[in-house]
């Protein structure tokens, strides 16, 4: 299986670069893994909120295949503590589906039909993390997840 995390936009922060690298290189040692970056749209004078989603949907959905589980990140998700997130991960990797596909959206979220192609929606928290910031928590709990799966002492409970 390999994972893929689609995220909308540029960070504009070094010190989230950094940790997406430390992580990205964690996981690796696990799974085949690669992180894309689509093209964030800046909300011009005259567009709406919906015309942005919808543009940046097409861009998301552009990055997606056939045959991919689509998961989205989003505050409406269900959430997991990191055991069962470890096992939602595992099952997945168990069923034998080819390529498992987060996605975090922009600034304001998703379109309706990337909510559409979806098969799940995740929650990190009832809070509210800004796009960039959450590349990093999540990036954390999915290695978090393989080191559970793999029974090392990264997680203590």
């Amino acid at each position: 299986m390999k994972i893929t995390i689609i995220v909308v936009g540029k960070t504009d922060f070094t010190f989230i670069e950094n940790g997406i690298k430390l992580y990205t290189e964690r996981i690796k040692r696990y799974i085949q893994f690669e992180l894309n970056v689509v093209k964030g749209l800046k909300k011009m004078k005259g567009m709406s909120e919906f015309q942005l989603k919808k543009a940046e949907g097409i861009e998301i959905l552009s990055k997606t295949a056939p045959g991919d589980w689509i998961v989205l990140l989003d505050e409406k998700g269900k959430e997991f503590s990191s055991n069962a997130f470890s096992s939602f991960i595992e099952t997945k990797i168990q069923v034998g589906i080819k390529r498992l596909v987060f996605i975090i959206g922009g600034a304001y979220g998703f379109s309706d039909e990337v909510y559409e192609h979806a098969n799940d929606v995740v929650s990190l928290s009832k809070m509210t993390y800004s796009h960039q910031i959450i590349r990093i928590i999540f990036l954390e709990q999915l290695y978090r997840a393989f080191t559970i799966i793999k029974g090392e002492p990264y997680h203590h409970e």
